[in-house]
């Protein structure tokens, strides 16, 4: 039977919605990047954020693939909206850029990541931060808003990755940009890999084509697209163990597929101007 994007989207839902109302510890004991047997791929690919201002351990949960919002070029005063904001980490990252002038709207499907956001907001006594329950493919905001977006690791958990770069496009300002990091694929991800569903929650089989992803962002609209920073992530061989034979397992490590961690920086053009009365373009 099929996979529909709603399956896919309910799998992430929960599995997700199981990590934000656990504890940090336990999360991380059933994680690879506790460096412990690799049961789980959610920590295979975060980094380490404890040396960037504004970092909170309690927001923290090890789900990221990248530090998107040290390459964002936030700016004080700036309107900044993560996407996939789970509990809060990258929002209040961008929060000690953008300062007491500026704002930051930290967007989430899951309900039991938003309320975890807001208590950790809560705690820290931020008002310049808000976290609104909604799905990136289709933001609760209004367009033409953000000055900068950040997403770290989530866009591949979306099926139709192409209406989150609409929405992107719609929702930044002229002049805006993003900087977003993802999990992508160069080569053919073996089939057992491509459709578990597990896997889509880690974010593995949820990956495309790194071609693909780019020219996702040039198509709609966008201009001056660079990647930032580029590492290979490597998969454990106990959990690939669970999908592949040693066969499949030695020709996938072969060399020809490589799943890497990018972090993609784009901008929204500036709108040319209308002119609109006699005097106006004089």
């Amino acid at each position: 039977m099929e996979t529909t994007e709603n399956d896919l989207k309910e799998v992430v839902r929960q599995k997700y919605s199981e990590i934000a109302l656990q504890d940090k510890d336990t999360n991380l004991s059933s994680c690879c990047g506790s460096g412990c047997c690799s049961t789980e791929v959610y920590n295979i690919m975060t980094d380490d954020y404890t040396g960037l201002g504004g970092y909170n351990p309690e927001a923290d949960l090890g789900l990221g693939c990248g530090l998107p919002t040290q390459f964002a070029k936030i700016k004080k005063g700036d309107v900044v909206i993560d996407l996939g904001s789970g509990a809060g980490n990258d929002c209040f990252v961008a929060l000690s850029e953008t300062g007491e002038t500026g704002k930051v709207i930290g967007i989430d499907f899951t309900e039991a990541m938003i309320n975890k956001a807001r208590a950790n907001a809560e705690k820290l006594n931020f008002n310049n931060v808000e976290f609104r329950q909604g799905d990136i493919e289709k933001m609760p905001v209004t367009a033409n808003v953000a000055d900068v977006i950040v997403s770290n690791c989530v866009l591949n958990l979306v099926p139709n990755k192409d209406a989150v770069f609409k929405e992107i496009f719609r929702v930044l300002k002229s002049g805006g940009h993003f900087s977003i990091s993802d999990v992508v694929l160069v080569g053919a991800l073996p089939e057992a890999l491509r459709k578990d569903a597990e896997m889509y929650a880690g974010c593995v089989s949820g990956a495309i084509q790194k071609e693909v992803y780019l020219e996702l962002i040039n198509s709609n609209g966008f201009k001056n697209i660079s990647i930032q920073k580029e590492k290979a992530i490597v998969i454990p061989d106990d959990i690939l163990s669970n999908y592949l034979d040693s066969e499949e397992m030695a020709g996938y490590k072969s060399g020809k597929t490589g799943i890497f961690s990018i972090t993609v920086y784009a901008e929204k053009p500036v709108e040319a101007k209308t002119c609109c009365g006699p005097d106006c373009c004089s």
